[in-house]
């Protein structure tokens, strides 16, 4: 519910607060004083479009605040959670500054938010209804919606929705697997060949690597048997004069000095452990020099595996160590290709049960749409004949294609149609040419609609203007039913239909010669009664007008 908006230097008001209640609350005012300026503003504040004109002339910025008591909707619990917020006190405040320059921030709750998320919660907070309202429901896809608010079981479309989104999925993966398979014998020539040509290779993890270091070294053989043999000899081979020789002496003599002085101990257990150090290293390179010339005819074998491996490695554009995961790649193709026959075959079966079931639930959909058709279409019909329309008639059209592709909305064409007298067949509502009967359609529909919506907050915008006498006030009526199952905010000109209002503010524009400006009131019973009375009467107003208008607001229960 709307509870306290505040507005300030925008278009001719320089500053406005008020304090809003459920049940209809009816906003009236000479015209040009700017009773339509408060939807504007509230728009504003629900994120609606602004620029620079909107500012109150000379002012620097024009601000709105609307503050909304905000119930236990849950999709506005959903809205909130998905922007990590919170409803303080129950209270939403939302924000909006305009600056000279053309520029808007928008606020909820004091955090800045951008103009489109605000514009998903107005949708949960607001329903407005305007003048041109009915504009909007010559399109189709409003027209659908406002049949599926009436459903009985609300969850329908959304089964659908996911059926059809579940279809398209399977359709798009078969599409993907059949283009793939397009050319699959060639294909398979192919990667059969490549894998047998790698698996005749029988590359092992790591072998490439290791091979690389064999050939390495079968080409260096010479050098490196005449740097072994060298080092053998200096070490443990030399005649007498090698480092283990060597070493032997100084662990004798160094023995012989231990015995005399103990401090000399580590310098011993050194020297002995260097002479089992030396000859684990003159056998180990004696054994290095049998290996090295043990084979000659390895170096030709080497040579040629390391050909074959760096052959396939440029063929297949990859480094010779990664053939072993080409080969793991290929093979994985080759299977996936072999089994696309099956694997098509099983999407085929899926997409048929898949649309099976889109069907069914189409068809159950257009089921429960034609009812609600048939209802909404009475509800409305009732509606346009109480509203002055005695042969008026409005009928929704559902026609279902079962032909067509699964689609997220379902099979079905939806369509207002509506006849204003008595034997003339129904025609779409976009045909109506009538100002004083399209007004009279919108606020049926509107209503007959609003009736099954959620939020409590409805806005209606002149709607009632090229109609009058009887018929106003029974739009008035109808305005106050909804006032007693929520909040109804009517801006209006006619006295039948504010003298319903539970509420009434008036808008007047005040002036000193050189500017204007804008003022709203909230008035008390007396104050109703004048200002009904100036709504009915002429440029004086009357004792009659007065009785008259007060007659009208006993005989509405509005005071």
């Amino acid at each position: 519910m709307l509870a306290h908006p505040q507005i300030r230097d925008l278009a001719v008001i320089d500053s406005a607060e008020l304090e809003f209640a459920d049940g209809l609350t009816t906003h009236t005012g000479e015209t040009g004083a700017g009773k339509s300026i408060i939807v504007d503003a509230l728009m504003l504040a629900l994120g609606g479009r602004a620029s620079a004109e909107v500012l109150r002339h000379g002012a620097e910025r024009a601000e709105v605040t609307a503050t909304f008591e905000t119930g236990a909707d849950p999709a506005l619990r959903r809205w909130l959670e998905d922007q990590a917020m919170e409803a303080e006190g129950g209270e939403l405040v939302l924000r909006r500054v305009i600056g000279r320059d053309g520029r808007s921030r928008q606020y909820v709750n004091g955090q800045a938010l951008p103009a489109q998320s605000v514009r998903a919660l107005g949708e949960l907070l607001v329903d407005i209804h305007g003048q041109q309202e009915f504009q909007s429901l010559v399109g189709r896809e409003a027209q659908r919606e406002i049949v599926d608010n009436h459903l009985t079981d609300a969850g329908l479309p959304a089964n659908v929705a996911r059926l059809a989104g579940e279809w398209r999925r399977c359709a798009g993966e078969r599409d993907a697997l059949a283009s793939e398979a397009h050319d699959r014998a060639a294909r398979l020539e192919l990667l059969r060949y490549q894998v047998g040509e790698l698996e005749a290779l029988g590359l092992a993890m790591g072998e490439a690597e290791a091979l690389m270091d064999e050939r390495n070294r079968l080409a260096n053989r010479g050098r490196l048997a005449e740097s072994a043999r060298g080092a053998l000899a200096l070490l443990y081979e030399g005649d007498g004069v090698d480092a283990h020789a060597l070493a032997a002496r100084a662990a004798g003599l160094l023995r012989q000095a231990a015995s005399l002085d103990d401090r000399l101990a580590p310098a011993l257990r050194l020297a002995e452990e260097s002479l089992i150090a030396l000859r684990e290293a003159g056998s180990g390179l004696g054994a290095y020099l049998e290996r090295l010339d043990a084979d000659p005819a390895r170096q030709d074998e080497v040579e040629r595996r390391v050909a074959a491996i760096e052959d396939l490695a440029r063929k297949h554009r990859v480094a010779a160590a990664g053939l072993p995961a080409r080969l793991a790649e290929l093979r994985g193709q080759l299977a996936k290709l072999e089994q696309s026959e099956v694997t098509l075959g099983d999407l085929d079966a899926r997409l048929a049960d898949l649309r099976g079931r889109y069907d069914a639930a189409a068809s159950g959909l257009t089921d429960a749409r034609q009812a609600a058709a048939r209802k909404l279409g009475a509800a409305v019909t009732a509606l346009m004949r109480q509203l002055g329309m005695p042969g008026g008639r409005f009928e929704v059209a559902v026609e279902s294609n079962a032909r067509a592709l699964p689609q997220a909305t379902g099979a079905d064409r939806v369509e207002f149609l509506m006849s204003a007298n008595p034997g003339e067949p129904p025609k779409p509502v976009a045909r109506v040419a009538s100002g004083g009967e399209l007004s009279r359609i919108s606020l049926a529909v509107q209503v007959a609609a609003a009736r099954r919506r959620a939020r409590a907050c409805l806005v209606f915008d002149e709607v009632d203007a090229g109609i009058g006498g009887g018929v106003a006030e029974i739009v008035g009526r109808k305005l106050r039913e909804l006032g007693a199952r929520g909040q109804i905010l009517c801006v209006t000109h006619l006295a039948q239909v504010a003298s319903q209002a539970h509420h009434q503010h008036r808008v007047a524009k005040l002036t000193d010669g050189r500017s204007s400006r804008t003022s709203v009131r909230t008035l008390g019973d007396d104050e109703r009664v004048e200002e009904l009375a100036r709504m009915l009467g002429g440029v004086a107003i009357t004792r009659k007008a007065r009785e008259h208008a007060r007659e009208m607001l006993k005989t509405a229960g509005s005071i």
